[in-house]
């Protein structure tokens, strides 16, 4: 054996050890016992993992996956919400926390302490969009450099944009969902690393080796497996629904059968004829964009996510469903947690060559009648937790762990190893009551930046790259903008 594989392997080996640690470290995660109050214990329902995957409740899940948002710009208020803490002891025990925090300060390079600011209200004439304000580093070398350094560390470019955060009267439809449903706080992007990376860990458990936005132009697509092609294989149906860059579409003209525009998710769902698996990708071009990237408004990201759960929870798959919202990576916006090392295909113990650093937390809510109410899950996640649960519930494998040598089941080393969402979710006693307006009314975004050059550097403006080189008339695709 090569010293360079001897390295890879055991690096791997000790992410997979620090990754089972971290899943058995005696927090309140799925599994662990819940209290109604502070002294009177209540048996916790039985998690829908010891059950058979056949016998699994879920049938249908919808993964939406907006852009470019920090688990403590986002979320964070949790942290010091009363009325959510005490009804979170109340239901779950006297130990329910949140690990958020909007409140935290960070070096510039002139050694000034710089405070984080609730954005809305820090004046300016666009403070929804933050216009005017440097795009926060979220690339490879940047994120890095946040790690080690803060999030106005020298090198990022980044300004206090970077150190902006929301209350959730800010984020109406992220508000409701998060009392409602199961809020996960330490769920982390899968790279350390920018947009296509990240999500294509979502789609396949890897990104080819490619640290930025990479597009396959010359290969037509990326020849490696996908979750698609899995499910396909074992008659899953699987369709992306989308606005205006269909990413499964990266992987080429296979993949030109799964793939929907976005109008066309609310009628199948009123149909009652939405497939197993439904990936829905927002607009991420413009200034109209609902992807939550900047210099977008929050508030048209809000409509994004209000009008796709609303025509979710009102079809037939609902009580059957599982709604999973996430974020494909930080945006460069800070977080206090320091993002885990995983095992993965590409795992190095050269830094700038770790495929298996993750990234910094995202805002991530799973929302399903078998999503425990107002609960918090402080199990490790990634992106790839999403795979491992469609691997249980559909492909054959094992509810926790790696299985056995010889199995065939994921993708890669990342998905075989990563903890499975579905062991928050119970088995038993469903609860298919929203418990609050679907439709709620939004304010309108607001106008678009006046420098509209301001888009033009955003790196997913690479998406508008893919539509005006050819690339999808190249692979047979038609694609609506």
């Amino acid at each position: 054996m090569q010293r360079r594989e001897f390295l890879r392997l055991g690096a791997m080996a000790a992410a997979a050890a620090a990754l089972a640690q971290c899943s058995n470290d005696g927090s309140s995660k799925a599994g662990a016992p819940t209290t109604t109050s502070t002294t009177t214990p209540r048996r916790r329902p039985e998690s829908m993992l010891a059950g058979a995957a056949s016998d699994s409740a879920i049938d249908t899940v919808v993964i939406v996956m907006m852009e470019n948002r920090s688990f403590d710009s986002y979320l964070g208020w949790l942290a010091r919400d009363e009325q959510y803490l005490e009804q979170g002891k109340s239901r779950h025990g006297g130990s329910f926390k949140v690990n958020g925090n909007s409140f935290q300060s960070y070096p510039s390079p002139d050694g000034r302490s710089v405070k984080t600011f609730r954005r809305v209200t820090s004046g300016g004439a666009q403070p929804w969009r933050g216009c005017g304000h440097e795009d926060p580093n979220h690339q490879w070398d940047g994120g890095r450099l946040e790690r080690d350094h803060g999030f106005l560390a020298a090198g990022t470019d980044n300004d206090e944009f970077a150190l902006s955060y929301f209350e959730g009267e800010d984020l109406p439809v992220y508000d409701h969902l998060a009392r409602r449903f199961t809020v996960c706080d330490r769920w982390h992007a899968s790279l350390l690393a920018s947009t296509y990376p990240n999500r294509e860990y979502l789609i396949s458990a890897q990104s080819g080796g490619h640290k930025d936005n990479y597009l396959p132009f010359e290969e037509g697509g990326f020849d490696w497996p996908t979750i698609i092609d899995r499910l396909a294989a074992a008659n899953v149906s699987a369709i992306e629904y989308y606005v205006d860059f269909p990413q499964i579409l990266l992987w080429g003209n296979r993949m030109i059968p799964h793939s929907r525009t976005m109008d066309a998710f609310a009628t199948d769902a009123s149909a009652g004829k939405l497939p197993r698996v439904s990936i829905l990708t927002p607009r991420f071009l413009g200034p109209d964009r609902t992807d939550d990237h900047p210099f977008g408004d929050p508030r048209a990201a809000q409509k994004f996510v209000r009008d796709a759960f609303s025509a979710f929870t009102k079809s037939k798959h609902w009580e059957n469903g599982l709604f999973v919202l996430t974020y494909d990576e930080w945006g460069g916006f800070f977080d206090h947690v320091a993002p885990p090392v995983l095992p993965d295909l590409r795992t190095s113990t050269n830094d700038d060559e770790n495929f298996g650093q993750a990234g910094f937390r995202v805002p991530t809510v799973l929302a399903s009648p078998y999503a425990p109410a107002g609960l918090v899950d402080h199990a490790l996640y990634d992106h790839t937790s999403i795979l491992r649960f469609l691997e249980w519930r559909f492909l054959g494998a094992p509810p926790q762990g790696p299985g056995r040598d010889g199995d065939s089941w994921f993708l890669t080393p990342r998905d075989r190893h990563a903890n499975n969402l579905g062991a928050v979710l119970v088995r038993d006693d469903p609860d298919p009551e929203v418990g609050f307006d679907v439709d709620l009314p939004l304010a309108d975004p607001e106008p678009p930046c006046a420098d509209e050059t301001a888009y033009e550097d955003l790196a997913p403006n690479a998406m508008q790259v893919a539509l005006e080189s050819g690339y999808y008339e190249r692979i047979g695709a038609k694609v609506q903008v």
